[in-house]
């Protein structure tokens, strides 16, 4: 693995996502999960996101769009933590919400209400 890369990953990851999330995540994988960590980091967010040919905030709700056109909400709650550290607004996650709706069916497009509320709530930007 190019040490490189997953250093440049690990702060990616780090800015996105949260150093204390991340070093959980690191602190527990074990010989069975080690390696995919490490090459998750170092290719995801060393490579993935670790050039500036495309901002944070843009990758941000571009993993949005993707993770929830995918139904995958447990990594749709990280990445709308992440979208919201790398400056995405609430409004700006309500038209990722209706875009998914409309080429994803509103069944998934209420799966993200649900979770964005969970989160938007946490963070103090709704009541």
């Amino acid at each position: 693995m190019n040490n490189d890369l997953f250093e440049h990953g690990l702060e990616q990851r780090k800015a996105t996502l949260g150093a204390q999330y991340v070093e959980k995540n690191l602190a527990a994988a074990d010989d069975f999960t080690r390696p995919f960590q490490e090459a998750m980091t170092a290719w995801c967010w060393g490579f993935g996101w670790g050039d500036d040919t495309i901002d944070a905030k843009t990758r941000s709700m571009m993993n949005l769009s993707m993770i929830g056109a995918l139904g995958k909400m447990h990594e749709w709650e990280i990445h709308l933590k992440g979208a919201l550290n790398n400056g995405v607004t609430k409004e700006e996650v309500q038209s990722i919400i209706h875009v998914i709706g409309i080429y994803c069916g509103v069944p998934q497009s209420l799966e993200c209400f649900r979770v964005a509320r969970k989160v938007l709530t946490e963070r103090g930007l709704l009541d």
